[in-house]
């Protein structure tokens, strides 16, 4: 049995499975990250869209990206389990890069067909990642027992795994795509994700597993009925057919909305439209009892203030790739460098700095004074405000016929990754210790589904940005300068930081003894 099974912690004091996550999730952020870093420079350079069609594109396709957790969390509670969901999702966004591949192969022979495999492909991955992203997270909190006070530092240990992945990815893969062939970015990330599978698949039984042995992530157990507190009598079922049509409606008119009222298109209605429906529906499941009930609310509110983060944070792969293509001065020496390797500091910084936040928070939780979780992403919103305090500093009075200096661009990307560090690491945790064990991966993918509303509003922000000097508007306001453009992000980050500061005790409360 020893062959089989080790749980045995590492020299850092963890087991050695977390390390397993570790590198599996670092082989699929590569493969995302690196198709993430080309994707907008592919559709503006080679497939010719413009600037705000790509940033629309952009925009639907990450934002459906974290949509589709919420189903594969869901397959993975009911029917499959982790391991298997994580197989088959990896291999199915491989599949997705491979077609890309094949996609940037035809764009000079026969552009229709490229921009047909080019759907499939980012189809096939939304698909994928699905079934994988939320169900690699929710393992890492089933390696430790109830109460580990470790499992905030193995989750930055693991959000480390992610952004090394993110850091070579955009290396690797944008100098392949920019400087040889844009379909070897695409092919490189298909390979990453390969060996992220095979590296899981034969390490999985052996590590994998709980400090009894017990192996984690197989085929779900049914899960028994509650009864009433009150008088013994068996709770309803939780998808009585009431309950599916009353949530079903309400899904109609929040379709109805989004596109008659705001004016989305069909992908953002239906991330907007699921993401608040499903989250409803959870919530007033009768098999949670009260404090449930209380902790399922507080992972509500931080997803919604996640909201705010992720969009302004997501434009790294849209507005500020094209920032950083056309008006970020990128020579060194006279070597022009990739547009895409800006996208490798904000990983850099993280690999960097990563191991020091866990410290920070490890001592400060020794002298019972680390804050609180909620606290923590207050300041990891702040922390954002303030880098794009920094960029807007330096873009002012830069125009369509001036260049800004790389260390603006630099200098704010280290501020979010601080702010980073404070918030999605943390929000992991939190929602990994706050969610029933049922409902666990699902869970997980209804936080995802604040960062599939997030990055389909980043989308739809970066269309604001003020190209070859041509002003946009918003609510009125011209949007005529690279100013201009930053300070909304200062503005709107700063303000929901301030407001999650003055409700983090509320929240805390209601965490009901958990932080």
């Amino acid at each position: 049995m020893s062959d089989q099974i080790e749980n045995t912690p590492s020299s850092s004091g963890h087991p050695k499975g977390l390390y397993v996550l570790f590198f599996t999730e670092m082989w699929e952020r590569f493969s995302y990250y690196g198709m993430r870093a080309i994707l907008i420079l592919f559709m503006t350079k080679m497939l010719a869209f413009d600037s705000k069609l790509a940033s629309g594109i952009y925009g639907n396709f990450t934002a459906l990206v974290y949509l589709t957790p919420l189903i594969g969390g869901f397959i993975s509670d009911r029917y499959w389990g982790n391991r298997r969901s994580i197989v088959v999702g990896g291999l199915t966004m491989a599949i997705g890069q491979f077609i890309l591949f094949f996609c940037a192969s035809m764009v000079h022979t026969n552009m229709s067909l490229a921009i047909t495999l080019f759907v499939i492909g980012l189809t096939t991955l939304v698909i994928g990642n699905g079934l994988f992203k939320p169900n690699i997270s929710t393992m890492v909190n089933q390696l430790y027992g109830p109460g580990d006070k470790r499992v905030d530092a193995a989750f930055t240990i693991f959000y480390m795994g992610i952004n090394l992945g993110a850091l070579f990815s955009p290396l690797i893969c944008g100098t392949l795509a920019e400087k040889v062939d844009y379909k070897w970015g695409f092919f490189a990330a298909g390979v990453g994700m390969v060996s992220g599978l095979i590296m899981f698949q034969l390490l999985k039984n052996k590590y994998i597993v709980t400090a009894s042995g017990e192996m984690i992530g197989g085929k779900p157990k049914p899960v028994e009925k509650p009864v009433s507190a009150v008088d013994g009598t068996a709770l309803k079922a939780e998808f009585s057919p009431a309950r599916i049509a009353i949530w079903l409606g309400v899904y109609a008119v929040l379709w109805y909305v989004f596109l008659t009222f705001v004016g989305f298109n069909w992908i953002s209605t239906l991330v907007f439209a699921t993401s608040i429906s499903a989250s409803g529906f959870i919530i007033t499941d009768p098999m949670l009892t009260k404090v449930e009930r209380q902790r399922i609310i507080v992972i509500y509110v931080a997803a919604f203030f996640v909201i705010f983060f992720w969009s302004a944070f997501e434009q790294a792969g849209a507005s500020l790739t094209i920032f950083a293509d056309k008006q970020v001065e990128r020579h060194i020496f006279g070597w022009e460098m990739p547009a895409s390797w800006f996208q490798s500091v904000n990983p850099l910084a993280i690999i960097v700095f990563a191991p020091l936040f866990a410290t920070i928070w490890v001592a400060l939780g020794k002298k019972n004074r680390e804050p609180a979780s909620p606290l923590k992403q207050a300041i990891g919103l702040a922390l954002l405000s303030l880098g794009y305090l920094v960029i807007a500093i330096g873009v002012k009075g830069v125009d369509a016929n001036l260049k800004a200096s790389m260390f603006w661009l630099i200098g704010m990307y280290i501020l979010h990754t601080f702010g980073e560090l404070c918030l999605s690491p943390i929000g992991l945790s939190m929602v990994a210790r706050l969610a029933p064990m049922r409902l666990a991966s699902l869970l997980m993918g209804v936080w995802f589904l604040a960062n599939a509303m997030a990055n389909d509003f980043a989308g739809m922000l970066s269309k604001l940005y003020p190209e070859g000097g041509v002003a946009t508007s918003i609510f009125g306001h011209q949007i005529a300068t690279l100013n201009d453009f930053f300070m909304i992000f200062v503005i709107f980050s700063g303000v929901a930081a301030l407001v999650l500061f003055l409700i983090s005790r509320w929240m805390l409360k209601m965490m009901n003894g958990l932080r």
